[in-house]
């Protein structure tokens, strides 16, 4: 029986500023990582039949259809199976959901998962220069930032709720800059302390600066295939146990619970139940942090605490380097990158830890049980995997 795996990955290289190369665009970008991903698994772009691709460039105009750009730009042949799936920013665990099941279904044999923004080059963020219309015409006319001011009610609220503090948020940050210092491809390498975020411009009430994530370029590329090319691959092979996906609203006007993560406790139960484990038998895990909030509420929803009890888990640099809880060992999105849409390096991330290939930010125990989650939109959808060595 043919089982899916992850067979490479690759991430674009950015500078001191979080920019790209001055002469890269989204494709380049986008091809460059490919043929690094390719590479790493010992494929090559004639053993392509699927793609799945998201972004936020090129709207309107030859963004909108970005599978068939990408089809055309990298030069691949009639591929069998195409996913343009756009949730914000969780877009790519949905894909490799989606990849999971076309290969073993199947459709198609070898899925190539692309992601390339120039944002910070370009200083361009797209979707905030559209008219506001459909559910965000009550947010945003009556001047809630965009997305930020969502993040920032649903921070709010869990400190009514269940008394976190901007210092609980504040662990979070700090903890993933400690991370970002041992990645050398990570923007924000400099100290960082619980004073200096409370200290940060304030942004939004309660989120200041750098409970935000950054702005940058950046991109990746995810190789998925299956066993029936084992012999091919350089590296050992990463399945996927447990996935789960799922989404509530577009406007955060329509979240049921702004305390409460139910998007990303229902993607976990299921990846949980196909996995057939538990949130105790995680060994490391990959968390989407547009905000520090995000991190807060997705701990608790995913099952890694209790709801309300997020402040606890996170105090003392707990999720660091030196912590019982290390997550996000690149830096994530707030000291990393954070090119518009993070999820495909949740996953990147994660198979290279699984692989040993993190060097001076390698963790130091065996991961057989790793859990990558992406949120998207404004809390508004959620996708979770598990990866295991075993399938």
């Amino acid at each position: 029986m043919r089982h899916p795996c992850i067979v490479g990955v690759s991430d674009a290289t950015i500078d001191e500023r979080g920019c790209v190369g001055a002469d890269s665009s989204v494709l380049s970008i986008q091809k460059e990582c490919a043929k690094l991903a390719l590479n790493n698994a010992g494929l090559s772009f004639e053993d392509i039949d699927g793609l799945a691709v998201a972004g936020l460039w090129g709207m309107p105009g030859p963004g909108v259809m970005q599978p068939n750009v990408l089809t055309e730009y990298l030069g691949i042949s009639y591929p069998k199976w195409l996913d343009g799936t756009n949730t914000g920013g969780s877009a790519f665990i949905f894909h490799l959901h989606h990849a999971y099941h076309a290969i073993k279904n199947n459709l198609c044999n070898n899925v190539l998962i692309l992601y390339g923004s120039t944002q910070k080059s370009n200083r361009e963020r797209n979707f905030l220069n559209r008219p506001a219309i459909y559910s965000s015409q009550f947010d945003m006319i009556s001047g809630l930032p965009s997305p930020v001011g969502a993040y920032a009610l649903a921070a709010q609220r869990h400190m009514y709720d269940f008394g976190s503090t901007k210092e609980s948020l504040a662990e979070i940050a700090v903890s993933a800059r400690e991370w970002a210092k041992l990645n050398p491809n990570a923007y924000k390498k400099d100290s960082l302390t619980i004073d200096d975020v409370l200290a940060s411009q304030p942004i939004c009430t309660p989120l200041n600066k750098l409970d935000c994530c950054l702005v940058t370029d950046g991109g990746g590329a995810i190789v998925v295939s299956n066993t029936d090319r084992k012999n091919d691959f350089k590296l050992e092979p990463i399945f996927i146990k447990g996935i789960g996906e799922t989404s509530s609203h577009s406007s955060i006007n329509y979240m049921e619970d702004m305390s409460v993560l139910e998007v990303a406790k229902r993607s976990s139960m299921d990846a949980y139940s196909m996995a057939k484990i538990h949130s105790n038998e995680i060994d490391f895990a990959m968390i989407y942090d547009s905000f520090t909030i995000t991190v807060l509420m997705s701990l608790e929803a995913l099952g890694f605490c209790k709801i309300g009890e997020g402040k606890d888990l996170v105090k003392g640099n707990n999720l660091g380097p030196s912590g019982s809880f290390p997550i996000n060992t690149n830096g994530g999105g707030l000291s990393y990158c954070h090119p518009g849409m993070y999820s495909i390096f949740t996953i990147i991330e994660a198979c290279r830890q699984m692989w040993g290939l993190c060097e001076s930010r390698q963790l130091k125990k065996e991961l057989n049980n790793v859990l990558c989650h992406g949120t998207g939109g404004v809390l508004s959808s959620a996708a979770t995997t598990i990866l295991s060595r075993e399938v």
